[in-house]
């Protein structure tokens, strides 16, 4: 299993971001990343400017968003959507989504509860749990 460190993880952002304005050929995977930041462009500066904030720490407590694990999360939701895993996740996506009527906004309602499921995870020391996450994927509209 692919476990990427901050580090590789960040840089595999970046270079794919790189890439794509470079005009270079992309992986699937960079595919994904390119079109997810295109939804995100508050982090472009930051993902045209690795040098300046690929080793920031952003910190929750001050009120910052991480835009790496954000796009990260991101990378996440669409892998589990293309594969509908945990099983339901799909559908309750597109639930989600056309009561809100934006996809964005939809991928976003997902973001909070795997969010949140990797919390708990960390919280107790244990596995994420698909039926916390089908759970809150319920609540939302």
């Amino acid at each position: 299993m692919f476990n990427p460190s901050r580090d590789e993880a960040r840089r595999f952002l970046i270079e794919a971001w790189a890439k794509h304005r470079a005009g270079a050929p992309l992986s699937d995977l960079e595919r994904i990343v390119v079109r997810i930041a295109a939804m995100h462009p508050e982090y472009h500066p930051m993902l045209d400017a690795p040098e300046k904030f690929a080793h920031r720490d952003y910190r929750p407590e001050a009120g910052e968003t991480n835009p790496y694990l954000h796009l990260s999360l991101h990378l996440a939701v669409a892998e589990q959507l293309a594969i509908d895993q945990p099983p339901g996740i799909r559908a309750q996506f597109e639930r989600i989504r056309d009561a809100r009527g934006d996809e964005h906004a939809a991928l976003h309602a997902v973001l909070e509860c795997l969010g949140e499921v990797i919390w708990s995870a960390q919280r107790h020391g244990t596995a994420p749990d698909a039926k916390l996450y089908l759970d809150c994927l319920a609540r939302q509209a």
